[in-house]
């Protein structure tokens, strides 16, 4: 499949499992929903890739980026639901996006990429129509989680292009492993009540599939064919994403500005130009 199909894919389940998430907030507390999200992902990973394995062949330098990566993930998902819980989730993919501006802005070789960026950068303002004043802490926690969204691409894809026949995804499994243990001290006792309930657990489950499991993976399929630039480009697309599946899903209707706002992304990453053959990845 090449990189455009496994982005897609990513766009879809980054938002479709938090918007599954969100009804799940009425059943539970939102950082309990977070932790079994990262747990079921982590437990998938375990079964899946056994991640342990990669222990004695990596160097200590790829540890603590795992270690590192662990960490961010934890505090991401957590920051995140958090958020949506108070704003609505094309507002924080919109935010999300903007901590991405910086690692896009890195790579930008010619004029059509400039234009590319400030298109889709004029997509998110037009997204975000930020109203402080009404939910404070909600664009608190959304731009704590656009820092570490930052993070997470940068991290990510280093373990997707750290060769010496290491795979992204067994690292990217030691990382989820990390974060459901680092977590645990935040979330597991908001979790707790999900273990006595039939509807909760496996809906938790479900989300992190969906939230974790899929989107990640597909994640590092990309990162490895794709500059780092030109991956952080291309998530300009994801408030727009958040923005349909809003709609489907959580009923939450743009307004006409929003609507401009994804227009101006749209275009603004069919313009954007892949770098020639030679050029730095």
């Amino acid at each position: 499949m090449p990189a455009p199909a496994y982005f897609g894919i990513s766009a879809i389940f980054h938002y479709l499992g938090p918007a599954f998430a969100v009804l799940l907030f009425t059943h539970l507390d939102v950082l309990g929903v977070a932790w079994l999200r990262i747990a079921s992902a982590a437990v998938v990973f375990a079964v899946w890739r056994r991640p342990w394995r990669l222990l004695r062949r990596l160097t200590p330098e790829q540890r603590r980026v795992l270690l590192g990566l662990g960490v961010v993930l934890a505090a991401m998902n957590m920051m995140f639901y958090l958020a949506i819980a108070r704003l609505p989730l094309a507002t924080v993919g919109a935010i999300e996006f903007l901590g991405t501006i910086v690692v896009a802005a890195v790579g930008m070789r010619n004029v059509r990429n400039v234009i590319a960026l400030a298109l889709a950068v004029g997509g998110v303002v037009a997204l975000t129509d930020i109203r402080l004043a009404g939910e404070p802490f909600g664009f608190v926690f959304a731009f704590v989680n656009c820092a570490l969204f930052m993070l997470y691409v940068v991290l990510g894809h280093r373990i997707a292009n750290s060769g010496a026949g290491l795979s992204g995804i067994d690292q990217l499994g030691a990382a989820m492993l990390i974060a459901a243990v680092v977590a645990a001290p935040f979330c597991l006792t908001a979790a707790a009540p999900a273990f006595t309930s039939p509807v909760a657990l496996p809906a938790g489950v479900g989300v992190g599939i969906c939230s974790s499991v899929i989107p990640y993976v597909t994640d590092q399929l990309a990162m490895a064919r794709l500059r780092r630039s030109t991956f952080a480009l291309m998530l300009s697309i994801l408030p727009a994403v958040a923005t349909v599946i809003g709609i489907v899903v959580l009923t939450q209707i743009p307004t006409i500005g929003e609507l401009i706002g994804i227009a101006l992304i749209a275009w603004g990453v069919s313009i954007h130009q892949e770098p020639r053959e030679g050029q730095e990845k």
